[in-house]
């Protein structure tokens, strides 16, 4: 059994797997040492799939069950087998984890399951799944692609049923009555919107003044508003001091973010969906010299470098949005660097999106970020109820905006680049 590689990989997940796939595309020999039952981390397993694919059957059920009337299409009898819902997301699941071990197979890629910790900056000590353990090393690099976890509250205990993260709101076996959603961002606003539609009240507390902080404030304002409209209730600037499980509820207690007089909800459910940390738990980064930031982030410099030589880090563990394919970028960036052709990255160009109804996508910089930096711009906006397209599908919610830097696009065509237009 071969113990040493050019490249080791910590983690299966969407930065770790395609780092692996490019080394061995590069000529590198690649082990991938993950430590769970299938590849493909969070985003395959509890996180991007499994919501979407909840997000498309909730939205077919919401079409058939009130949506078609206007367009002359009469449909009773419409049930809900809430379990062949969730059994189809899981077969979607298994088969794209299947599908991403074929991939390292393809690629001549070992697959080391087990977890991993380093004892010096070129070697990994692998406790196996089945036992036993290895002792690998790597001659060009090993890269730190451990992904992150559920942001926790101080006090609320998360079960995965009653109290859940987006793992447990995945999988829940009956349609809450009451579900309360703590944290207005992207996680708990796509899964709240899959269990309104299945019928549940939905009710979602966010610290802030208001969701999503990170979009543009305009757009943000537009999908609230389409939010309400659908039946998502909204408390803002409010906190959740604790949660207390009753036989039959749960009480929640809340109060507003500046301080204020208790006030307390009742919910069968609750999904806490505050954010995610960096998870570098037991891979002994510190005895081997890589500290951690404020943010629990490992710190890179140009080609994803830590101050230890040989060790790099990419995903979610390092500075940046959390995003899957954001997380790729990194590690196919990273192993390009590490084999001498480093083409940079601009995480300006990444675009995110928010797979409610409607969806909302957005890349480049918000109208906030704009002025903050005082750059000179203009804004454009164009709202679908003028759209043709949109009309004819009876869906004319929400907006195209465009900012465009003015003076970026001057010097580009007097250059005889294309204007922005």
């Amino acid at each position: 059994m071969n113990d040493s590689f050019d490249i080791i990989v910590i983690g299966g997940g969407t930065a770790g797997y395609p780092a692996a796939i490019r080394a061995s595309q590069l000529g590198m020999s690649v082990a991938c040492v993950e430590r769970g039952a299938t590849l493909g981390g969070t985003c395959l397993n509890v996180g991007c799939i499994p919501s979407k694919a909840l997000l498309h059957s909730t939205e077919l059920f919401a079409d058939l069950s009130e949506g078609l009337e206007k367009h002359g299409i009469g449909v009773s009898g419409v049930a809900l087998d809430l379990a062949q819902m969730i059994s189809r997301k899981n077969e979607v699941v298994a088969g794209l984890t299947k599908g991403v071990e074929h991939l390292l197979k393809k690629n001549k890629v070992e697959w080391v399951k087990g977890s991993a910790r380093f004892t010096a900056h070129d070697r990994l000590a692998v406790d196996l799944a089945e036992g036993g353990a290895r002792s690998l090393t790597a001659t060009k690099g090993i890269i730190v692609a451990t992904g992150s976890d559920v942001a926790r509250l101080p006090g609320i205990d998360i079960d995965e049923e009653r109290v859940v993260s987006n793992t447990g709101a995945l999988s829940l076996k009956k349609v809450p009555d009451h579900l309360v959603v703590i944290g207005g961002g992207y996680i708990g606003l796509e899964l709240g919107c899959v269990w309104r539609r299945l019928g549940a009240r939905v009710t979602v507390i966010e610290f802030l003044e208001s969701i999503v902080p990170s979009m543009d404030r305009e757009i943000s304002r537009h999908l609230l508003k389409t939010l309400k409209q659908q039946g998502l209730d909204f408390r803002f600037q409010t906190k959740v001091t604790s949660v207390e499980k009753r036989p039959d509820d749960l009480l929640i207690a809340i109060e507003p973010s500046n301080g204020g007089a208790t006030e307390t909800l009742a919910a069968d459910v609750v999904l806490v969906a505050v954010g995610r940390r960096p998870y570098t738990d037991g891979l002994g980064l510190d005895q081997v010299g890589v500290l951690l930031d404020p943010k629990g982030r490992i710190p890179v410099e140009l080609g994803f470098k830590t101050v230890v030589p040989g060790i790099y880090a990419i995903g979610d563990v390092i500075a940046g949005p959390m995003l899957a394919h954001k997380t790729t970028l990194d590690g196919v960036r990273c192993v390009e660097g590490i084999a001498g052709r480093y083409p940079g990255v601009d995480y300006n160009t990444v675009p995110a999106v928010i797979y409610t109804s409607p969806e909302v996508a957005s890349v480049g910089k918000t109208e906030e970020e704009l002025k903050a930096a005082g750059v000179d711009y203009k804004s454009g906006t164009f709202p679908f109820l003028a759209n043709s397209r949109a009309r004819c599908n009876g869906d004319t919610r929400g907006l195209t905006k465009l900012l465009a830097d003015v003076w970026r696009a001057v010097t580009n065509q007097a250059n005889g680049a294309p204007a922005i237009c």
